[in-house]
């Protein structure tokens, strides 16, 4: 049974929990909303006043193989890859060298753009239509230091000393037609010039090729250093592979100028198949200066030959070559020029390959082939009679070194033209290209539906929090729980008649302006006197058993409106029939007499001080005359000791028997003792906690308080309750009154 009631308890709470994140929710709608449709505001905003972002696109192809040098076998037939790889390709198109290249011959480290007016200048700008060629738009509201629209200033050159590398400089157009100042940071004129002519001064130089502006339009023209620059471009650009292993190289660049955006990209693809062909001649003027080394030696091979095979034939009467011997000798004669090229083509790939290279590991494996079969044919040579076997080699020997000389000589012919004439295995497809009609940033519907999430989430994320950082008690169901009686919830009331209020790090402040602020007087069909008069019922049967009808009220911390509460249930009472007494006990900051609208001199401590009587300090309150007040008096250096006076005790003795209820206000139990002083002489004492603000610790606190001064509070008064989606006030009370009709 106890297992089944501690799971439906769980149950609830869980149910509960989930109504209370709604009812947070809902309570805090307006706020939600609000924040909301600001940053939908500023999303919207954002979208239409931020600069446009364009993107220019190329496409470049490199093919797969490199062209062969003529005159050499391609050496992928030797087993090497021939494929380029995107990666380093990639690292090519986007090197300091291409952009470089590209910043030098656009000038982009000299940027130069007009002052804008803040926030709106870019937008009216941007949407300034010329009717005529080369208009300019006139200043708004004649600020003409801005530039609104159709202004152009170019500076074909711009040399400054090093100390203004990357120093703002303002550029002013004159009022003659091209004529400008130039100024320097601090706003000295540095020197005066006109459009079309160079203008210098020291280490200073500017070449200005065209200004249109209207007079007095600043612009700010910057020195940049050249490798921020280059660095900065090759941030923005981006290159990748259109697809795997294609040789499609996709080249991207934003910028907010889209002219300047498809001149980078343009420049920097042209840059790189520049730098690809100029890769590809050095290629072949290495390979012809190879060809013009070797030359010289195979020369004189050929020479020594000739030599040899001459004296021979004297000396052997010109022997003739037998059918056998010719045949084995044009089989010699093949592998051994193989063997002569392939030897050559070896140390050329000395200078490029290591040994562990495929390419190069397959140029040895065709060596040794051939070498094998060259020691096949030397064996059938060794069977020759010995002036055969001379003559052939001989002969070998000449026609070996003739065939050799002639291939180099025409390989030296070929790479010279392939030199002059040299194309690499790069090419443009696509051209540079900018979309201005669709800006790639910002996407503005995509920001106004992010800046709008965004509101939501953070405005419930705030309420959320706000729950957190302030959990205070919004059901009198968690005060019950403490063991103490919630004798009657109090909506907080919205009447005008209340007095103003002031926050202040002490707590909520009742603004003296010598009106009386009596709600049971001036609205008393508001929800608040009405749960007023619900506790003066639970009251009047909670009293019957006390031993006086002295009736003390407290609260744990200032501001949880104890003296609204004792004010407006003692007119409540008075407006019942019973006589009541208002004694305001707080003489240090009490506030009886701001409600009222009268003067806090001549009170309670003066009694107590015996410096006026009783008499003289209790007035009637004005229409309402079975309701007196004593206001605090003048504010003692020592307020505690006053209360264990015994003329307090005495004060309150006499007073209880010529009303029916005596009412005292004190202060705050958690701030001071005096509660409990006063409490001592009371015969029920009730605390006064506020909606959301006052802690379960905390009230555990207050009680455990009074509970150590030996005072019993009989039960509590949860007041300024707020309407909640879910919570006590959203049940709790309606207004309920005639309508004036029958």
């Amino acid at each position: 049974m106890n297992n089944k009631m501690e799971s439906r308890n769980s149950s609830r709470e869980d149910d509960f929990d989930l109504r209370e994140l709604a009812g947070i929710f809902l309570d805090r709608k307006w706020w939600i909303v609000g924040t909301t449709v600001l940053f939908f505001l500023v999303g919207v905003s954002y979208a239409l006043l931020a600069p446009p972002v364009f993107q220019a696109q190329a496409m470049v192809q490199v093919e797969s193989k490199v062209p062969s040098i003529p005159g050499l076998a391609d050496l992928a037939s030797l087993g090497g890859s021939g494929s380029t790889a995107s990666t380093t390709e990639v690292a090519l198109l986007t090197s300091r060298t291409v952009v470089g290249t590209a910043v030098d011959d656009l000038q982009l480290d000299v940027t130069v753009e007009p002052y804008r007016f803040p926030l709106i200048g870019g937008f009216m700008a941007r949407r300034f239509s010329p009717e005529l060629p080369n208009e300019v738009a006139a200043p708004w509201l004649g600020i003409s230091r801005y530039g609104w629209g159709g202004e152009e200033l170019r500076v074909s050159s711009l040399v400054v000393p090093q100390s203004k590398v990357g120093s703002a400089l303002t550029l002013i157009a004159g009022a003659e037609a091209g004529s400008f100042s130039l100024l320097d940071e601090d706003g000295a004129e540095l020197l005066k010039g006109k459009a079309g002519t160079t203008a210098q001064v020291k280490d200073l130089k500017i070449d200005v090729a065209a200004l249109r502006a209207n007079p007095g339009t600043h612009f700010r023209i910057t020195k940049e250093r050249r490798l921020d620059v280059v660095g900065e471009v090759r941030e923005n650009l981006q290159a990748s592979e259109d697809g795997k292993d294609s040789g499609i190289l996709q080249l991207t660049y934003e910028d907010v100028d889209a002219d300047r955006a498809q001149a980078v990209v343009q420049r920097v693809v042209e840059s790189y198949v520049r730098q690809n062909v100029d890769r590809s001649s050095a290629e072949a003027a290495s390979q012809l200066q190879f060809v013009k080394e070797q030359l010289p030696t195979i020369r004189l091979q050929v020479e020594q030959a000739q030599a040899a095979m001459s004296a021979y034939q004297s000396r052997s009467n010109a022997v003739d070559i037998t059918m056998q011997t010719k045949g084995l000798l044009e089989q010699e004669v093949a592998v051994e020029a193989s063997i002569q090229q392939l030897r050559l083509r070896q140390a050329e790939m000395d200078r490029s390959f290591t040994r562990e290279h495929p390419a190069y590991r397959a140029l040895l494996r065709q060596i040794g082939e051939l070498e094998s079969r060259k020691s096949g044919f030397q064996r059938e040579v060794g069977t020759l009679p010995n002036t055969q076997q001379e003559l052939l080699r001989l002969t070998r020997d000449l026609q070996v070194s003739n065939e050799l000389y002639t291939a180099l000589l025409n390989q030296a012919q070929q790479l010279d033209v392939a030199r002059a004439g040299a194309v690499g295995n790069v090419r443009i497809v696509d051209a540079a290209v900018v979309d201005t009609a669709n800006p790639v940033r910002p996407r503005k519907g995509l920001v106004v539906i992010i800046s709008t999430l965004l509101g939501a989430f953070l405005a419930a994320g705030v309420a959320l929090l706000q729950r957190m950082l302030n959990p205070g008690i919004e059901d009198p169901a968690d005060i019950e729980a403490l063991g103490l009686p919630v004798y009657a919830a109090i909506p907080l009331s919205v009447s005008t008649t209340l007095p103003r209020l002031r926050k202040s790090r002490h707590g909520t402040r009742v603004i003296a302006d010598g009106r009386q602020h009596l709600l049971a007087l001036t609205a008393p069909a508001d929800p608040t006197v009405e749960a007023l008069r619900s506790l003066r019922t639970s009251l009047h049967f909670a009293m019957l058993e006390a031993k006086n009808n002295i009736l003390a009220i407290s609260g744990p911390r200032p501001g949880v409106g104890k003296t609204f509460v004792s004010t407006n249930l003692a007119a409540v009472i008075a407006q019942a029939g019973q006589r009541v007494l208002v004694i305001d006990a707080d003489m240090r900051k009490g506030t009886l007499h701001k409600i009222l609208g009268v003067s806090a001199h001549s009170g309670l401590s003066d009694v107590i001080g015996g410096k006026l009587a009783a008499d003289d300090v209790i007035h009637p309150v004005p229409s309402l005359d079975n309701m007196h007040y004593m206001v605090r008096g003048d504010v003692p250096p020592n307020p505690a000791e006053l209360l264990m006076h015994p003329r307090f005790a005495q004060l309150l003795q006499d007073m209880s028997s010529r009303y029916d209820l005596i009412l005292v206000d004190t202060p705050p139990i958690l701030a001071v003792t005096d509660p409990a002083l006063v409490a001592a002489h009371a015969g029920s004492s009730l605390l006064v906690t506020r909606f959301g603000v006052n802690q379960v610790k905390e009230i555990e606190l207050t009680l455990q308080r009074f509970e150590q001064n030996g005072v019993q509070i009989k039960g509590a008064i949860f007041n300024a309750v707020e309407r909640r989606a879910t919570g006590y006030y959203s049940y709790g009370y309606y207004e309920y009154q005639s309508d004036g009709k029958e």
